[in-house]
């Protein structure tokens, strides 16, 4: 019933399509870029659902008053407390390690604002937890969630990074002025 439900309204209402070639892993991180809007986190929730899949989501704990903190953690949010020096990440592995099914959406820009130097949170917990990163992009020009590649961290992030980058550089969010790769070299 939700599945139907969430394809009548991202398929039939909105217009939007999904091009998804990896599998659906057990357990993964997405990757989810460019995030240059609020509407990313209902549109990307309708659009996973319309495949059967779930997934959480962090959130700055800031968006987790009332009446929207409710509904954030009924969607699967997890406030986050963005301080330096917290525990987040190792917090995290232990998570996924813990669960036998484990998904989770992650920004890495970190803000709808352009931001060349993305957060690497995501990295390090594929990494601990020994799963795959999927990348996950927002194209608005075409009106499609696109899901086609995946990768497990490597241990040399600057070129892992690099790949990752990439792969979001043809793909156009809601303002692309408020997307930034920043430099690829390398």
């Amino acid at each position: 019933m939700k599945q139907a439900l969430c394809r009548f309204i991202y398929h039939t209402l909105l217009g939007w399509d999904t091009e998804v070639t990896v599998p659906a892993f057990d357990k993964c991180i997405y990757c989810v870029a460019p995030h240059t809007s609020n509407w990313d986190l209902f549109l990307g929730k309708i659009g996973i659902a319309t495949l059967g899949w779930e997934s959480g989501f962090m959130m700055k704990k800031e968006w987790f008053f009332f009446p929207l903190g409710p509904v954030f953690r009924w969607m699967g949010g997890i406030p986050i407390e963005r301080r330096k020096h917290s525990s987040t990440v190792d917090a995290v592995v232990q998570a996924v390690k813990s669960s036998p099914r484990f998904h989770l959406a992650i920004t890495p820009e970190g803000t709808r604002s352009a931001n060349p130097d993305w957060k690497k949170g995501f990295y390090y917990i594929a990494q601990g937890a020994g799963i795959p990163i999927v990348l996950a992009g927002f194209d608005y020009a075409r009106k499609r969630i696109i899901v086609t590649r995946y990768l497990y961290p490597t241990g040399d992030i600057k070129k892992d990074m690099r790949d990752i980058k990439l792969y979001f550089k043809d793909i156009k969010g809601k303002y692309p002025e408020k997307f930034d790769l920043g430099e690829l070299d390398g």
